[in-house]
């Protein structure tokens, strides 16, 4: 599976983005999909996932209440629904993909595929 995500740029704070992965060599109905960003120099991190059966969403505390992950199965899309956004969500974003992943979710190590990332940066 390839991942191409998009859709960042630059927001005031408070502002809101929408980011979209764009998912080809294979149907995503079988995979959590996860979003997770990384500021220069630091580790990756978890920001949401949502689970391939259910299509359950997970989110970072820091994130939650903010942001939405949905998917589309058929269009074969995962989204980032960013809200009320705050210069401490600056970062590169990366979606990512995991083939029917049950647990550790929230782990950079669960997930086999990865986009290439997205920069969203938030002024204050």
């Amino acid at each position: 599976v390839q991942l191409q995500a998009s859709g960042g740029g630059l927001v005031q704070a408070g502002g809101s983005l929408r980011l979209s992965c764009a998912a080809s060599g294979g149907t995503i109905s079988s995979y959590n999909m996860a979003w997770f960003r990384q500021i220069p120099g630091k580790e990756r991190k978890f920001v949401a996932t949502i689970t391939w059966g259910g299509s359950r969403p997970y989110y970072a505390d820091s994130v939650k209440g903010r942001f939405t992950i949905s998917r589309d199965n058929a269009k074969n899309m995962v989204y980032l629904q960013m809200n009320s956004l705050k210069p401490e969500d600056t970062a590169v974003y990366y979606c990512a993909a995991d083939y029917r992943g049950v647990a550790d979710l929230d782990s950079m190590l669960e997930y086999d595929y990865w986009g290439q990332g997205t920069l969203v940066t938030v002024s204050s």
